[in-house]
This record gives structure tokens, sequence and C-alpha cells, in this order.
């Protein structure tokens, strides 16, 4: 798998990640200890609309930021977002009232949604190879995973000598020094599909993605895993600080656990996904998660919470939500050609994101108002709705060639080439509109 760090532009771009995510991770726990400060016993309310804000900024930001940031050079577009993502966390640690959180969250996450399809988009284009990208996904999982892992456990040392507030100076320091590592390398800039206006270049990647039958079906498990995760993100600082009455270390350790279990499976899957294809491995990712809420629910009622319980839930639910979202670009790797990569990725993003959407203020209502069983088994079935659909809109059978006929196209059109049915790798486009043997 680390064969890939040999190739100088992808090393730099996965370091920039790796600091930048170290970063966001101890602004993740930094977060929840501030709202527990400003908001007390309503910490999951807050932190849940925190969330939520993130989620509009990513949901209606990306898709329109895809279509602009196209049109500069990605290397500076890139640094540019990642200074302001510095500047806003530089404020985190001055505000004094909840609603400037909210205000200086949306600024920081907005140009997240900018950032993020725009670098994940790079990737593909750097490492056009299918297993060298896979091995890259991979990489990318534990990137994210260091959220979970390093930057709790970096967080729980600092608490021991240190305010919370402090933390954030940390998400600065990640944020500049990725704008750095971006700096020092040279980065492709696809061109652009010719005679788009806007319109049609903020839409284009929302409308292959749910032209796709794959990708609706990614979009189902996105639900399933928003709804595991949002169990974990919005309410682990309620059950460790308020339900357990752990310090704020224990709160740190229990992200590890979750962290861990997605490192796991992150390590275990560029073996499998080369003997198994996505599918399957993204329905068993998707139904452990259930499965492990839908058991801590009916641990809780039988013997109530305990600290050892939550920590092997969240492993076994890291495990199941890393194998769902891991493979996710593989799949979108294979469902867009080059130029329409980047819209397809920033559609990813949004639809993905508005799955959160959904999950965060849920997560958090159901904890604050119901309790920690009623939060356990609605968000589980959630989850199930989500795999459920993802069987039905994904078949399973899925060729990447698709033998078809072209009754849209004149039969002088260059694609043709005089004969209107033929086989190739199939995506969605111009000239193939819709998922169909006739056209």
């Amino acid at each position: 798998m680390f064969d890939i760090l040999k190739d100088r532009t992808f090393r730099h771009l996965f370091a920039a990640q790796v600091v930048a995510l170290l970063g966001t991770g101890l602004a993740t726990v930094a977060l929840g200890l501030l709202a527990f400060d400003l908001a007390g016993d309503q910490a999951a309310m807050a932190l849940g609309t925190v969330f939520t804000i993130k989620m509009i900024a990513y949901v209606g930001v990306a898709p329109i930021a895809a279509a602009v940031v196209t049109q500069f050079p990605r290397r500076a577009v890139l640094v540019a977002l990642d200074l302001v993502r510095a500047g806003a966390a530089l404020s985190l640690p001055f505000v004094t009232e909840i609603w400037q959180v909210y205000v200086l969250i949306f600024l920081l996450q907005s140009a997240s949604a900018a950032f993020t399809p725009a670098f994940q988009a790079t990737i593909p284009s750097v490492l056009p190879d299918e297993a060298h990208y896979t091995r890259a996904l991979s990489l990318s999982r534990l990137a994210y995973d260091l959220e979970n892992i390093i930057s709790p456990t970096l967080a729980a040392l600092l608490l021991a000598v240190l305010s919370y507030n402090t933390l954030f100076f940390g998400t600065v320091f990640g944020f500049i020094a990725s704008a750095l590592l971006v700096v020092s390398i040279l980065l492709p800039n696809p061109e652009p599909a010719e005679g788009k206006g806007i319109y049609d270049r903020t839409t284009r990647g929302i409308r292959i993605y749910l032209a796709t039958p794959r990708l609706r079906g990614l979009l189902a498990l996105n639900l399933t895993a928003a709804a595991a995760g949002a169990m974990v993100l919005v309410n682990s600082v309620v059950l460790v600080r308020g339900t357990l009455g752990l310090s704020e270390s224990a709160l740190a350790w229990t992200m590890f656990a979750f962290g861990a279990g997605s490192m796991l499976s992150a390590l275990v899957l560029p073996r499998l996904l080369d003997r198994i294809a996505d599918r399957p491995v993204m329905i068993a990712g998707a139904t452990m998660a259930i499965a492990t809420l839908i058991v801590l629910a009916i641990l809780v009622m039988s013997f109530g919470i305990s600290w050892p319980i939550l920590l092997g839930a969240w492993l076994l639910v890291g495990i199941g939500y890393s194998a769902v979202l891991t493979p996710s670009g593989r799949l979108l790797r294979r469902s867009s050609h080059e130029t329409d990569r980047p819209a397809l990725f920033a559609a990813q993003f949004a639809l993905s994101h508005g799955c959160w959407l959904v999950a965060y203020p849920l997560s958090g209502w159901l904890m604050t108002s119901h309790g920690t069983v009623e939060a356990l088994l609605v968000l589980a079935l959630t989850g199930a709705i989500g795999t459920f659909c993802a069987l039905r809109l994904w078949p399973r059978d899925d060729p990447e060639t698709l033998t078809h006929t072209h009754k849209n196209l004149p039969l002088d059109h260059p694609h043709l080439r005089g004969e209107r049915t033929h086989t190739h790798a199939f995506v969605v486009d111009d000239e193939h509109p819709r998922w169909s043997p006739t056209l």
C-alpha cells in the first residue's frame, strides 16, 4: 500500500491531507468541550446544530464551488482555501457566545466544501492506475482516521496540561502546513468541458450521479454511514461526560476507539477489494454498523451503559463505517470521464453530506429529548432503510462495459463511427444521458 508514496506529488498531497486532518481532529474534540462549556445540558443539541451548519455549508456550497474553481489553477485554489480555513479556526478560541461558533463554523466549512472535492478529484489524475488509486483511497481513509485516533490521543495529552481552547491553534497550524505542502508541487488542471454555462457546470455532477445506478446505491449507503457516524460524533460527549461522568481525556479515548475500527478496516480493504467487488463489501460494512447500534441498545436496556461496552461498540461501528466509505472513490472514478470528475466528486460531497444534514440534528434531538436507547434504535432504523434502498438501487450485476444502441445520435456522429450498436466502458455523459442499453 505504501509504495505509492514514492510518487512525490501524491506524497505531498497525502502529507497535506494528514496535517490538515490532524488539526481538524483537535478542533472536533475542542468543539465538543466548547459546546459543553457554553450550552451545558443542551450540549448535544448545540453540537448537533454546529454539525448541521457544517452540512448546510457542504450541501449548498460544494456544487457551486466546483463550477467556479475549475476555472482557476487548482493549486492556487487549494492554497487560498486552506488560508481561509486557518483564519476561521484562529478566531474560535476567542468566542464567548454559541452563535459566534455557528458563524465561524459556517465560514470554515464553506471553505472546506470547496477544498475537499477539488482535492479528492486531483488524486485519480495523479494516480491513473486503478490498483494504485485503490491503495490511495485506503491511505486517504487512514488519514481521515487520524482525526479519530492520533488527534484525540494528542488532545488527551494536551488537555492534561492545557485548556481545550489551545487545541484550536493546532488546527490553524494544520491548515497552514497543508497550504505549504500544496505550494511545493505542481498539480494537473483538467480542461473543463467546453461550451458549458454556470448552470450546467453547477448541476452536471449531480445529474451524472443520479443517473448512474451504482452511485444511487452509494447515496443510499451514505445515509447508513451518516446515521451510524452521527450517533458517535454527536452523542459521545453526552454519554462520556454526562451519563458516565468521565473526564475530558475519556472522551478523546472514546473517539479513538471509533477511529481505530475505521483504520483497521482501511488497512484490510485494499487486498479484500482485489478479490471481492465493491458492492458486497460495502453492504457488509453497513450491516455491521446497523447491527452494532441495535445490540448496544439492547445492552443499555438490559444492563445500563458502561465505558468498556461503549468502546467496543464504537470500534465495530468504525469498522463498518470505513467499509462503506473507503471504496466510494473507486465508484466515482469508474463512473466519470476525467473532465467530469471534479463535478462528480462535488456531487458526492454535497449529496453524502445531505445525508449527514438529516442525521446530525436527528441524533442530537433524539438524545436530548428521548435518551440513549431511542437514539440508537431510530438511527439503526435509518441506517437499515439506507441499506435496503442500496440493495434495490444498485444492481448485483454492475458491468463496467455495456452493449448499447444509440438512437439519440445521427449515424455520422464521431462517437458512432457508422455503428449504432457498440460496446465500451459506459459512463453517463452528453452522448449517454442515461444508463440504458437503448439511448
